[in-house]
């Protein structure tokens, strides 16, 4: 039996003309790929040139200078968003300046206590972030920082007073005159209970009655002070004190006009006494109302010698006011209308000097005493650091529309 043999197909070889022919297609597809890879480089590098410079380029803009610390707008976002957690989206539009102010206040901090030697670790930061469940980010990590440094300035603050200090037993008490106030150190010389007459005359109940054992350092207002350590126990003095600001004020008013529609056109003259109202009201005429209301009157409408324009019943948030306004005749000019939703300034300070003497301080005045020592450090440090500000409109409206967005269910 005979084997086939396997024949070969004949080799064909290209002329060198078809060879050239083949070697230019080869070299233009290739020209070709090459362009189009270009092209695609470029279209890419195009597109993500303009993503950095309209997205990640402004991020990276200084916005804000502490001394020799600096902020760009991507850490305002991310500050603005940590500390309007729980902010109606409809209030973000009011928060760019406060969020700045903030970063200012902060940073002014870190390096005060930074100057003073004072720190908090990474592991501090982690527990505090831990413990109050919030998200673990750089800004959240900041505020947790800052907060734990204020922690620590109190103590160094509260470490600097001394065990004992002279203090005294002090009752205060703010009256609208001195004809009030006459009335009632009399009533206080005569045995009348001290609490009692608070609750009687008090023009400013928050900062009135037993303030207990303080020492001086621990009373705001100098004027009494002074005149706590300059009194023996048992002693009383009154103070006047034009600063003083008071939960009380007297008007007169004199109605003008009244209309079916418009309500009433009014003038008003607010004093802060009853004194003070009935001397006023013994000159007044409606000649001279204008000019003495420009003079007296504590109301923002003294400079358009009390004029009120047209008003209807609410509109001043005072029944005592309505009360009377709403009842009165025309161009009669009321008598002095007791209202305690009026404030005013001006007044006397009745104080009583029960016991004095050196004293270990208590837990709650050393706090106090360590909170004062230290918002005074921190004024002076901030006025004497270097702030700027560069956030314009633009950006402030990027960070309220980005904040906004993220918070869109």
């Amino acid at each position: 039996m005979s084997k086939k043999r396997k024949t070969s197909k004949p080799k064909i070889v290209p002329t060198q003309h078809q060879t050239s022919k083949w070697e230019r297609q080869k070299r233009i597809r290739r020209i070709i790929t090459y362009a189009g890879i270009v092209f695609l480089a470029g279209l890419i590098a195009m597109v993500s040139y303009g993503y950095y410079d309209q997205k990640i380029k402004p991020l990276r803009e200084v916005v804000i200078v502490v001394n020799d610390s600096s902020f760009d707008l991507g850490y305002y976002i991310e500050m603005f968003e940590a500390y309007s957690i729980g902010i109606d989206p409809s209030q973000l539009q009011f928060m760019p300046d406060t969020v700045a102010s903030q970063i200012v206040q902060d940073e002014v901090l870190r390096q005060g206590a930074d100057s003073l030697g004072i720190e908090v670790s990474s592991k501090e930061i982690d527990e505090a972030i831990k413990e109050r469940d919030v998200p673990d980010g750089e800004a959240y990590r900041d505020i947790m920082a800052v907060s734990l440094l204020r922690d620590g300035l109190q103590e160094h603050f509260a470490s600097q007073l001394p065990d004992i200090m002279e203090q005294a037993h002090v009752q205060v008490l703010l009256v609208e005159s001195r004809q009030v106030s006459s009335d009632v150190m009399t009533k206080l010389e005569n045995g009348e209970d001290f609490a009692t007459l608070v609750e009687e005359f008090s023009c400013n109940p928050q900062s009135e009655g037993d303030l207990g054992w303080v020492p001086r350092e621990s009373i705001l207002n100098p004027l009494i002070g002074d005149a706590v350590f300059d009194l023996e126990p048992g002693e009383l003095r009154f103070i006047p004190d034009e600063a003083a600001a008071k939960s009380i004020g007297y008007w007169l008013i004199e109605v003008l006009e009244k209309d079916d529609t418009q309500g009433i056109r009014v003038r008003a003259i607010v004093l802060g006494s009853q004194q003070e109202a009935n001397e006023v009201k013994a000159q007044l005429t409606a000649d001279n109302f204008a000019e003495l209301a420009q003079e007296y009157s504590q109301y923002g409408a003294a400079e358009e010698g009390g004029e009120l324009g047209w008003l209807n019943e609410g509109d001043m948030n005072s029944e005592a006011f309505d009360e009377a306004a709403f009842n009165l005749d025309l161009n009669t000019i009321s008598e002095p209308i007791k209202d305690e939703m009026a404030y005013t300034t001006g007044g006397y300070w009745i104080v009583q000097v029960l016991d004095k003497g050196d004293r270990e301080l208590s837990e709650s005045v050393r706090g106090g005493l360590a909170t004062k020592a230290f918002n005074e450090w921190f004024r002076e440090y901030h006025d004497s650091s270097i702030v700027e500000t560069f956030l314009d409109a633009a950006q402030q409206a990027r960070a309220v529309e980005e904040v906004s967005r993220g918070r869109t269910p």
